[in-house]
């Protein structure tokens, strides 16, 4: 790092105040998804809203804007760490100014109050206890958006919040262009699936039993224990505290044990993502991941890309039977081949590679038309149970299966879902090319080594933080930007040829 200008030292040290008061956010917020005791929840949306808004009052305070420009006028080397921490202090000033602090509190209480009427409406499968929750985050998102400014759609100014550089139109096109090819091939794949039978691994997999053998492949993958934890809630996620602290979640199913290990393998690829950011760099862009796109990616990459491989079970299927006895009837092929079963199945989470994206395409298209005035929050059930059955040919038995069965509108996060087909796409990319660039890649993931795929995601990805834009960072890791015939091959080669409707 060049000699930093004192206006840099003064951005420096107000980002990482912020950092450490986000922190403290993410610490309750993790808290009231695990431990938190019900009666505590107005305090807790209080405590939220106010921490909210003091980072938001910290950060727009006139002097950061006059400190931006100072550096920006500074000319620090193109390369630099300053340059690249600069420009993303720049692009969140300039939204973050646009908007009121009031507002960003209203929307915390908000967020706090519908995260506890989501666990409720899914609990009893009821979407009108949710629905007045929904409606006024709703509000508030469109209230957000009006006060960022978009060129074309407002579910573009949402989207920059999670994958900067993104737009709706693009999306549209792409999503069209992979929806019937994605179909095409789940048909297919499901069409061979069947001759497997779906209950095929079903059995008695005790809780305890499933912890250690799941600590046992995370920690196996690098997972640094030492800085994290696996904690029980009702829908997975990774939170990344802050240096040191990494916590993972999952669920538990007695019946298949895979729900869980998929789970942890899925956000161990999180976490180890939030590890191999630079210490030093905390409350800073450089301490920051690119985008909710490069981190899915990460997930995608070990639940799938490395989890699901046929050489996964070949090294693991001997451990996992020590856990659970009644798999040593099971050979590595057959495990293989009922993990990845293709059949369309109600709960995104636990979807097969192919028919995973044709769930976050419904769900793209249901927000850009609630965020686009053009659905109603109230008919959201309706749609989805029509949609879902067009895309999936199920029929939808009730809204936990339904609309209820994500968490992310209990927070407000208009805008997330597209990063998990941006996730799928980078991740096949960033395989391929770690697979060129590592030629006993294969062999190594084999024998349960995973060093060498870890420490080429840390090169290409884990340490350049927010150095680049998410295309950017995918063509300095991959010589390209996201490009979705990479995912396209993969699945072709994995599930079977089938006819490139796209082209």
């Amino acid at each position: 790092m060049t000699e930093p200008s004192q206006p840099y030292s003064n951005l420096l040290h107000r980002s990482r105040e912020i950092g450490l008061i986000d922190s403290a956010s993410q610490l309750l917020s993790w808290d009231q998804e695990t431990y938190m005791p019900p009666d505590s929840l107005t305090f807790r949306a209080e405590q939220l809203a106010h921490l909210g808004g003091w980072t938001h009052r910290l950060f727009t305070k006139p002097e950061v804007g006059d400190w931006i420009n100072a550096c920006e006028d500074h000319g620090f080397p193109a390369d630099s760490d300053e340059v690249a921490n600069v420009r993303e202090w720049r692009r969140a000033y300039d939204r973050k100014t646009k908007v009121p602090a009031e507002l960003v509190e209203e929307l915390q209480r908000a967020q706090a109050f519908a995260r506890e009427a989501w666990m409720e409406a899914r609990q009893k499968s009821e979407f009108p206890i949710f629905q007045p929750h929904l409606e006024k985050l709703l509000q508030l998102s469109l209230r957000m958006a009006d006060c960022w400014g978009y060129e074309q759609s407002r579910y573009d100014a949402l989207l920059e919040s999670y994958e900067p550089g993104a737009r709706t139109v693009a999306l549209k096109t792409l999503f069209s262009e992979l929806r019937p090819v994605i179909a095409e091939l789940g048909r297919i794949a499901g069409e061979r699936s069947a001759r497997l039978p779906a209950d095929m691994l079903r059995g008695q997999y005790p809780i305890a039993a499933q912890q250690a053998f799941n600590r046992e492949v995370a920690e196996a993958l690098s997972f640094d224990f030492k800085a994290g934890r696996i904690d029980t809630t009702a829908h997975p996620f990774c939170s990344g505290i802050g240096p040191g602290d990494c916590r993972l979640t999952t669920r538990y199913n007695e019946a298949d044990f895979t729900e869980s290990l998929y789970g942890i393998l899925h956000e161990a690829g999180h976490g180890m993502y939030e590890q191999g950011l630079r210490r030093e760099a905390h409350g800073t862009p450089l301490g920051s991941a690119a985008s909710l796109g490069i981190h899915e990616s990460q997930s995608r990459l070990w639940e799938n890309h490395v989890g699901r491989s046929r050489t996964f079970w070949e090294h693991w299927l001997p451990r996992a039977a020590k856990y659970f006895p009644e798999l040593t009837r099971f050979s590595p092929e057959e495990v293989h081949a009922s993990v990845n079963r293709v059949e369309p199945s109600f709960i995104r989470v636990e979807a097969d590679e192919v028919t995973y994206d044709l769930h976050i395409i419904l769900r793209f298209e249901i927000e850009t038309r609630l965020i686009e005035g053009t659905l109603k929050v109230a008919d959201v059930p309706h749609v989805w149970n029509e949609e879902f059955e067009k895309l999936m040919g199920l029929k939808v038995p009730n809204d936990a299966l339904g609309c209820l069965q994500d968490i992310h509108w209990s927070f407000g996060s208009f805008g997330y879902f597209p990063t998990y087909m941006l996730g799928n796409l980078n991740a096949s990319q960033l395989f391929h090319r770690a697979t060129a660039d590592l030629p006993d890649l294969q062999s190594q993931l084999g024998h349960g080594d995973y060093s060498s795929m870890l420490g080429w995601l840390r090169s290409k990805v884990h340490q350049h933080g927010q150095r680049f834009e998410p295309l950017q960072l995918m063509r300095s890791a991959t010589g390209e930007a996201t490009q979705a015939r990479y995912h396209l091959d993969y699945l072709r080669v994995k599930f079977g040829k089938v006819r490139d409707l796209a082209s």
